[in-house]
């Protein structure tokens, strides 16, 4: 518990940084005719309702896992809802402590990396509250024709590991599943920045990779590729990834603005659903310095992830849910154990 504080009071002193940096007070006296049209506008602007301010962390850098807050935000959804929402980029720690600690009301996490955070005794005050995309698209993705096109091929050759204990476990199973030996398989501390890059020279021979992004890279830059993924090989590998989080205080005392946060979000992805193209254009110009090119394919394939085969976009299962980390205790991968039927709700979402 002391390290789950420590935290979080890192996490407050970090973003009151970020968010303090480039303020400026300024001390010079306005003239009379200019404060006289600035109470003026001032009045009229009390006569309207205020935005509520809302401040949302993203998990990295804005990618199409993103696009549906760009588009809610761009076509004034949120507005609509009286909300003016704020995206910040994550600190080091990630969304998590920040909005557990109440410095930001939503954030972008993640199924499996939000272990530790549910477990008995230690949690977070935080819960997911609606799924990005409905399934899990993540898998390893290796040069066509060596032999990787199933777990059981990752035997001799190279994978690049972030030494996480739910990542190797989860290899381990697909591997030991496909009758491979994981022991045979070769694991170096993962330097990528590129998967195609470190395909194309050899550094690597296999990757973990979401393939509405790198996997997507790969085919726009003529690279042939084999891949599996992991809700292919098993279903407790179909867990949610991406997750909308929230602060469990911030739900209790503002579900109504939960809810509207949550129902204009929503627009913004089935927008994105019904219209990748445009949606695309819109994550562009809110982050030029993307690929525009990758962008709209990236879009274009998780136009059928976001939803799927849900009922309703963000909706999250709760038999799968609690089958993945009851994976997670089962092979004792956190300290302690993590509290199923808890930690996620549909409570907040349109229906």
């Amino acid at each position: 518990m002391k390290k789950i504080m420590s935290l979080l009071l890192i996490a407050a002193m970090t973003f009151g940084m970020i968010t303090g940096c480039g303020a400026k007070e300024n001390t010079t006296e306005p003239a009379a005719e200019t404060q006289s049209a600035e109470s003026a506008e001032v009045s009229e602007a009390a006569e309207e309702k205020e935005l509520e301010k809302i401040t949302f962390v993203l998990d990295w850098t804005p990618n199409t896992n993103h696009t549906g807050l760009y588009v809610a935000q761009e076509k004034g959804f949120f507005e609509e809802a009286g909300l003016e929402v704020e995206i910040v980029q994550p600190p080091e720690d990630g969304a998590v402590v920040l909005v557990a600690s109440g410095k930001a009301q939503f954030g972008v996490s993640f199924q499996d990396s939000l272990a530790p955070a549910f477990v008995e005794g230690e949690s977070l005050p935080v819960t997911a509250v609606a799924s990005v995309i409905q399934h899990n698209t993540s898998g390893i993705i290796s040069r066509a024709g060596e032999g990787m096109d199933t777990p059981k091929g990752m035997e001799g050759h190279s994978y690049a590991t972030w030494n996480g204990a739910i990542e190797l476990a989860t290899i381990q199973k697909v591997v030991e599943g496909d009758g491979g030996d994981y022991s045979k398989v070769e694991l170096i501390p993962s330097t990528v920045t590129d998967e195609v890059s470190a395909l194309k020279t050899n550094a690597v021979d296999s990757i973990w990779i979401f393939y509405a992004w790198a996997g997507v890279k790969t085919e726009l830059e003529g690279l042939d590729t084999d891949y599996f993924a992991f809700a292919d090989i098993d279903p407790v590998f179909d867990y949610y990834t991406p997750v909308i989080i929230s602060g469990d205080k911030f739900l209790e005392e503002n579900p109504e603005t939960a809810k509207a946060f949550l129902s204009a979000l929503s627009k913004g992805y089935e927008f994105a659903i019904e219209n990748p193209e445009e949606a695309a254009e819109i994550l562009c110009s809110a982050a030029p310095e993307l690929d525009k090119e990758l962008v709209v394919a990236s879009q274009n394939y998780l136009a059928d992830q976001y939803r799927a085969d849900a009922p309703y976009w963000g909706f999250i299962d709760a038999d799968r849910w609690n089958n993945f980390y009851q994976w997670v205790n089962d092979n004792e991968l956190v300290e302690g154990t993590v509290k199923l039927n808890s930690g996620f709700t549909n409570e907040y979402l349109p229906q």
